[in-house]
């Protein structure tokens, strides 16, 4: 049995048109979605909303970790547009027509933080399955999804912005974790609560991982823990008892499927 698995496709139709070939089934592990390009400010939704000068004063600003300063800044670009979500909902449904199409099937998908996952139904054709707190068999092995990124601590999503992250609190992350069967390969788009599988050299900074999907891993002991978010992690792979922790790969610029075989 060949599985191809991605993560943090951002937007890269063309490789993930062929992102399939070869394999028995094909796995996602969300971020599908383009919707800042830090490497070329004209392309992602921001970029062609307002512009690459717009969008790489909004980069600098990331880079510098100057919080309430992005804030401000993101708040002043959206009041420049008389419908800001129309606008965003519009730009996130193109890009899902084609990300949508480029699937081969069949293919089991679950959703990112950089996703909209309340259009996926309207979206997902047939071979397409999408997964959240669900498990399912591919090739005799289970595997279970559950998607989403996770809010910082105390932090809370403002519902009436134009884009509405895909993020979720610890305790309501663990929870649809619990509701797994026992599986045999963990995905998720956030990786394990491991220091090394969460710290971005790029970046220079950690995410925020999954103290469940860790406490699932060494009650459980899965084959496979599977996950992506941090696009250059300072360690792409380790070993947690018998359970192979794997960052898939930042897909948007590596343009290769992880394979998986068994």
């Amino acid at each position: 049995m060949r599985v191809h698995v991605v993560s943090d496709v951002h937007g890269n139709v063309e490789d993930l048109k062929r992102a399939g070939e070869g394999a028995d089934a094909l796995v996602v592990l969300g971020d599908l979605i383009d919707f800042v390009d830090y490497h070329d400010h004209g392309r992602g939704i921001l970029g062609a909303v307002f512009g690459p000068d717009k969008v790489a004063r909004f980069a600098e600003l990331r880079r510098n970790h100057r919080g309430a300063d992005v804030g401000a800044y993101a708040r002043s670009l959206w009041a420049s547009l008389s419908d800001p979500a129309k606008v965003v909902e519009e730009a996130v449904r193109a890009q899902y027509a084609e990300l949508f199409g480029a699937l081969t099937a069949p293919t089991y998908a679950t959703a990112g933080n950089v996703d909209a996952p309340h259009l996926w139904p309207e979206f997902a054709g047939h071979g397409i399955h999408v997964l959240d707190g669900h498990s399912v068999d591919i090739g005799g092995l289970r595997f279970g999804f559950a998607g989403g990124a996770l809010l910082p601590p105390g932090g809370t999503l403002r519902r009436d912005a134009p884009w509405v992250p895909h993020l979720r609190s610890a305790a309501e992350f663990d929870e649809i974790l619990g509701g797994l069967d026992p599986v045999d390969v963990l995905c998720t788009h956030v990786p394990p609560n491991v220091p090394e599988l969460l710290y971005d050299v790029v970046a220079r900074r950690p995410e925020y991982g999954s103290s469940g999907a860790l406490e699932r891993i060494t009650r459980d002991a899965p084959h496979w823990s599977l996950f992506g978010h941090v696009h250059q992690p300072l360690a792409q792979r380790m070993r947690i008892g018998s359970t192979e922790c794997v960052n898939v790969g930042h897909f948007k610029h590596t343009g290769k499927p992880y394979v998986l075989r068994w």
